[in-house]
């Protein structure tokens, strides 16, 4: 099923000989920046011209667009190019593609499963131009991590709370869904997948079951990163694993990196990276969010506080790979890169292949 005898791609070596050497920095939360540019309508959808450089239709959609994050890739790529930029110079090292929602489960909110592939290719190509214009500034090499999200249905867990064994979605249908979103990726220029935000072991499942075949379509293989995420103070996911039955469910896809993200602060995640960090065999990432959120849905924890709990992780031996998530700021990575430059990346067992 998983074809690990496919060569990596050109990007790979440096990646992990920069793993090897130090604690890699991811960047922050795109939803927050995007935030603070308070856009209307009319600059998601572009003043109802919906189409950008590479794109191969002008889609259009009855839906209100406002809030679409991922769309901004086509009709205002420059604004999410200068907000990953800012964040690979304050230190980010993998930049993560603006596509949380772009499958075509996830756009169907909003009328726009066709432009799915685009969306994927055009998020992966904005990335790269951020990452190749920090490079280019500072010698340092980024790499471009696409980014997968859960998508708004469960595989595992019934809607209904009358009728348990309805399932809003098949593993077949996230299959499809998350292949024609890696197909864009890989197509626009991603160096490693990035399945995240992980609350349904069985959607992620199908992310990387996905991922292998859109690597066998290309002959390549991309490193894969999965990022789960614990919802409350049980210490597990939506769909009820502890950290170690989330690793060993997902161990068998080799990954570059396996580990935490969102929900819980930094303080609340610690103990559950801890178990992660304790069984796995793949380098460890984390990316917190910066606290949590207040009675407004605002993040109040500052880079101080945010970076100062991040540097725990690394002075425990604990993590290869730290950023952000809801909340975080250029502010955030930056202190996080400074606390963590000191200390040494966690050691990985000799059976890592990712």
């Amino acid at each position: 099923m998983h074809n690990f005898s496919l060569p990596y791609t050109d990007s790979y070596d440096a990646l992990i000989r920069a793993a090897s050497e130090r604690i890699l920095i991811l960047d922050g939360a795109m939803g927050t920046m995007i935030q603070t540019l308070n856009m209307t309508e009319e600059d998601f959808t572009g003043h109802g011209h919906i189409h950008g450089p590479g794109c191969r239709h002008h889609y259009h959609s009855e839906h209100p667009q406002k809030g679409n994050n991922d769309l901004l890739v086509l009709t205002q790529p420059k604004a999410v190019e200068d907000i990953q930029y800012e964040f690979a110079m304050v230190g980010a090292d993998i930049l993560e593609t603006n596509t949380f929602s772009s499958t075509t489960i996830a756009q169907a909110d909003y009328g726009l499963e066709a432009a799915v592939f685009d969306l994927n290719l055009a998020g992966a190509q904005v990335a790269r131009r951020a990452a190749d214009r920090a490079t280019a500034e500072d010698g340092k090499p980024r790499w471009v991590a696409g980014a997968v999200g859960p998508t708004n249905r469960t595989a595992s867990i019934s809607p209904d709370v009358n009728d348990p064994g309805y399932r809003a979605v098949s593993f077949d249908d996230l299959r499809i869904a998350y292949g024609e979103q890696i197909d864009g990726l890989i197509a626009g220029g991603s160096d490693l997948i990035l399945i995240e935000t992980i609350f349904d072991t069985l959607n992620a499942k199908a992310a990387i079951f996905a991922a292998f075949e859109s690597f066998a379509k290309v002959g390549r293989r991309l490193p894969i990163m999965i990022s789960g995420t614990i919802t409350d103070a049980s210490g597990r996911t939506l769909s009820g694993q502890t950290p170690t039955a989330f690793w060993h469910s997902v161990r068998h896809a080799r990954p570059f990196t396996v580990g935490l993200n969102c929900a819980l602060g930094a303080d609340a995640m610690r103990p559950h990276l801890a178990e992660l960090s304790g069984v796995a065999e793949a380098r460890i990432s984390a990316y917190p969010n910066a606290g949590l959120p207040n009675a407004f849905g605002e993040y109040d924890e500052t880079p101080e506080d945010t970076s100062s709990r991040v540097e725990e992780f690394a002075k425990e031996g604990l993590v290869n790979v730290v950023g952000g998530c809801c909340g975080t700021t250029p502010g955030h990575i930056q202190a996080i890169a400074e606390r963590v430059a000191s200390y040494p990346p966690r050691k990985v067992s000799e059976k890592t292949n990712g």
